[in-house]
């Protein structure tokens, strides 16, 4: 009996090992590819939609446009008679929220009493204006909408708030 442990006994330590090594590989494999929530072109398309009717509702003619989690555009709506600069403030302010994974008006509220922060605009794509909301499942921020053309920045987040809570069934 105890000649069968020693003669076993070396094919149970590199048993061990070989187990130990395939899961050692399998933890590596595991924390290398990571699966993430996005936006789908639908939900995209339905925030669009619904901030651009939010904002016509009280008489603003607004462009909405919503970016997914890396900040690529998804959709855009521009309303009748929205101007032209609201399509480029808009994308800048979606793709700062997301990328920031913050509101645009708390981020220039930041950058106005922080100078530290006021470096901000100097990072390619940013603007530092009201209107840039991301859009959460929970906590994780999968994409965020911006809206440009009301007269306030507050006001362009109002709308963007109000889409988004049209659509907080879609973000469970």
């Amino acid at each position: 009996m105890n000649r069968s442990i020693q003669t076993l006994a070396p094919v149970l330590v590199r048993l061990m090992a070989a187990t130990l090594t395939l899961t050692a590989a399998g933890l590596a494999q595991a924390q290398a590819v990571r699966s993430e929530r996005n936006m789908s072109l639908e939900l995209a398309n339905q925030i669009a939609a619904a901030t651009v009717a939010a904002c016509q509702a009280n008489g603003y003619a607004v462009t909405a446009t919503v970016v997914d989690r890396a900040g690529g555009v998804r959709a855009v709506q521009r309303a009748d008679n929205a101007g032209p600069h609201t399509l480029g403030a808009s994308a800048q302010k979606a793709y700062t929220s997301a990328s920031a994974k913050n509101n645009t008006l708390a981020m220039m509220e930041g950058a106005q009493k922080n100078p530290a922060a006021a470096n901000l605009v100097h990072i390619p794509g940013f603007l530092l204006l009201g209107g840039g909301v991301p859009v959460k499942v929970g906590n994780e921020v999968i994409g965020a909408v911006g809206v440009g053309g009301a007269p306030a920045g507050q006001i362009d987040e109002q709308c963007a708030m109000t889409a988004l809570d049209k659509v907080k069934d879609l973000l469970k």
